[in-house]
C-alpha cells in the first residue's frame, strides 16, 4: 500500500493547471454529476480533482494529441470506477463503524517517509511542490488505510491458500522471470544466399545437421562456430551477440529460448530463404527451485487470492446499491 502511495504522488510532476472545468457561455463553471452511488453523487469537479496528477503525467509522457486524448479518456473512466469503489467502501465502513484516525494517518506517513528515507515533512513538502495540498495527501492515505481495514474484516476470511496455489504462483512467477530476464543464444548461421539451387540448400541443411550431431556428441560448439558460421560479427564470441530480452528474439528463437537447457543445441532452424541456424542455449537466468522460495510463493499466492476476493466483494457491493454512471 505504501509503495503504491509513494509512486502515486512522487512518480511524476503534477500540475493544478491540468484540472480545467467546462465553461458555459457566460464563463461560469458548469458542474455535472458523473455517477450516483446509493444516494450520493460523484461530481465532475471531484473526478477532475483526483485526476490532476494523472492528467499531467499523460501530458508529459504522451505528446501526440490524438493519443493523449485517448489516454485521458481511458484514465478518467478507470479513475471514476476507482472513485465508485471508494464510495462503496466508505458506505461499508460506515455500516461496520470503521474509522481511520488522524494518528493512524500520521503513522502511515511516517512509514512511507521511512521507506523513502526522507522526513515526513519532506514528503508532504514534495507533494505540495507538485501541486497537491496536504489534505489531498492525507485523504489518499486515509482511503488506503480504510480499504485495508475493510479487506481484513470482509475479505480476509474468504481466502485459503493451498500448496497447489503456491506452486501455481511459482509457475507464473518463473514464466515471468524467463520472459523479463535477458537470455543468451549462441547462433551458428549458415547463409543460403539468393539464387541457391535445391542441391545447394540440401547441402547446407546436411551440414547443419552434421554440426548438431557432432556437438551433441561432445565436440566443442565454439570451434564449430569459428569453422562454419557465416556471421563474422559473432564468430569470435561463440555465436553470441550478448544477452537479449525475450521480446527481441524472432518467434522461432523464442521457442528455443523456452525449451533448451543451458549448453543444449536445438535442431537446425530454417529462416526462410536466408539462412539455416544452429542454436545453442548460453547462460540462462538463475531461477531458484520452488522449495527454496516456498514461503515467498505462498505469500504471492495469498496476495493474488486476496485481490481476487476483494474484486468479488466490490462486485457484491455494487449489486447491493443503486448505481448509475453518467460519464
Amino acid at each position: 500500500m505504501k509503495r503504491r502511495f509513494l509512486s502515486f504522488y512522487l512518480g511524476a510532476a503534477m500540475s493544478l493547471a491540468a484540472a480545467t472545468f467546462t465553461l458555459n457561455a457566460h464563463g461560469g463553471i458548469v458542474e455535472k454529476v458523473v455517477a450516483v452511488v446509493g444516494e450520493r453523487p460523484i461530481l465532475l469537479s471531484e473526478l477532475r480533482h483526483r485526476a490532476r496528477p494523472f492528467l499531467f503525467r499523460i501530458l508529459v509522457t504522451t505528446p501526440n494529441p490524438t493519443q493523449q486524448a485517448a489516454a485521458e479518456s481511458e484514465m478518467m473512466r478507470d479513475l471514476l470506477n476507482r472513485m465508485i469503489d471508494d464510495r462503496l467502501e466508505e458506505q461499508a465502513a460506515d455500516k461496520a463503524r470503521l474509522v481511520v484516525t488522524a494518528e493512524e494517518i500520521d503513522n502511515a506517513i511516517k512509514n512511507v517517509a521511512n521507506q523513502a528515507r526522507v522526513r515526513p515533512s519532506d514528503l508532504i513538502g514534495e507533494a505540495k511542490r507538485q501541486g497537491l495540498t496536504e489534505q489531498d495527501y492525507r485523504d489518499e492515505i486515509r482511503r488506503q488505510l480504510l480499504e485495508g481495514k475493510l479487506v481484513q474484516l470482509r475479505v480476509r476470511g474468504r481466502v485459503r491458500v493451498t500448496e497447489q496455489d503456491a506452486r501455481a504462483a511459482y509457475a507464473h512467477w518463473a514464466k515471468d522471470m524467463q520472459e523479463q530476464n535477458p537470455v543468451e543464444l549462441r547462433i551458428l548461421a549458415l547463409r543460403i544466399g539468393a539464387g541457391a539451387t535445391d542441391e545447394q540448400i540440401k547441402a547446407r541443411e546436411a551440414l547443419a545437421q552434421d554440426i548438431v550431431m557432432k556437438v551433441r556428441g561432445g565436440e566443442d560448439y565454439c570451434k564449430m562456430v569459428l569453422a562454419y558460421s557465416d556471421d563474422n560479427r559473432t564468430k569470435a564470441s561463440c555465436g553470441s551477440a550478448g544477452a537479449q530480452p525475450m521480446a527481441n528474439l524472432l518467434a522461432p528463437l523464442q521457442d528455443y529460448a523456452h525449451t533448451l537447457k543451458e549448453g543444449e543445441v536445438g535442431d537446425p532452424l530454417r529462416i526462410g530463404q536466408d539462412a539455416i541456424l544452429v542454436v545453442q542455449m548460453g547462460a540462462r537466468p538463475l531461477i531458484p527451485p520452488y522449495e527454496q522460495i516456498k514461503d515467498q510463493m505462498t505469500e504471492r499466492a495469498f496476495g493474488d487470492a486476496m485481490e481476487r476476493q476483494r474484486k468479488l466483494w466490490l462486485d457484491e457491493l455494487r449489486r447491493g446499491v443503486f448505481l448509475e454512471v453518467r460519464y
